[in-house]
């Protein structure tokens, strides 16, 4: 179901892989104009030159979210090249392995930084321009926010807050017509664990072992994340806020096995 989004402008960071670039694309496609947030200036080019193909419009923003100055250029340059900003999409993340006894604070602060951190600021910055046009914003959290995995500990303590920030936010945004909701998806193919370290191996373990641990038999497609975020995006979801909304093949249902 086509979700019009013409005439709104979306700020959506982590857009050249995984998540972000599936929302980058699909809002494009929705018709909303995308300031599209990525650290390579190569894969952030590709992602504004598909957006442009299939007759969208996008403006490519290089920055890194772990950086103040980055974060607050980002918004910046999306407010003075639309004018106006509808949607704010946190996409960017980072995962790393690690226990309670092995994790480094070195890892647990990187960790942090890009998951919770950066969310919160860049809400912060977004939010005075979200409240001139009544717009949104949707986080991308994980199933690791909603239930406990061993492992890794940093990660899934970075979700619960992301998870806890989303909730707080949209009781003191909504008297101001914001809304703040969240997506919590369980094993999606992207580039995050391979990033993290997994070899290529591993990862196709990793997938093969999750179509067990996943009820529905199968793990999830960023397309199919991006498609709910743009629903909550949407007109269609104007009386949701505050929600941590799975997606995930119901993984979060089940118990350790």
């Amino acid at each position: 179901m086509e979700r019009d989004m013409k005439g709104r402008f979306a700020l959506i960071t982590g857009a050249t892989s995984g998540i972000g670039r599936a929302t980058s694309l699909r809002f494009a496609q929705a018709g909303a104009h995308v300031a599209a947030v990525g650290r390579t200036e190569e894969t952030l080019r590709s992602v504004v030159e598909e957006i442009k193909r299939a007759g969208g419009e996008a403006l490519a923003i290089r920055a890194d979210v772990t950086i103040e100055s980055d974060m607050r250029r980002a918004v910046d340059e999306t407010i003075k090249n639309f004018g106006a900003l509808d949607v704010l999409v946190n996409a960017a993340g980072h995962l790393s392995n690690g226990t309670i006894e092995n994790t480094q604070l070195e890892a647990w602060d990187a960790m942090m930084q890009v998951n919770l951190r950066s969310v919160f600021y860049l809400m912060q910055l977004a939010v005075p321009h979200l409240e001139k046009r009544g717009g949104n914003i949707v986080n991308v959290s994980s199933v690791t926010g909603l239930r406990a995995f061993p492992g890794v500990l940093a990660y899934c303590v970075s979700k619960a807050g992301v998870d806890q920030l989303t909730r707080c936010a949209s009781l003191e945004m909504a008297a101001k017509g914001v809304r703040v909701n969240a997506v919590n998806p369980g094993v999606v193919v992207t580039e995050i664990h391979r990033r993290g370290g997994m070899t290529d191996e591993a990862y196709a373990a990793f997938l093969e072992r999750s179509k067990q641990t996943h009820p529905i038999g199968r793990v999830g497609q960023a397309s199919e994340v991006a498609e709910l975020i743009l629903f909550l995006a949407s007109d269609s979801a104007g009386w949701i806020t505050g929600a941590t909304y799975s997606i995930d093949g119901g993984r979060a249902q089940t118990c350790a096995r």
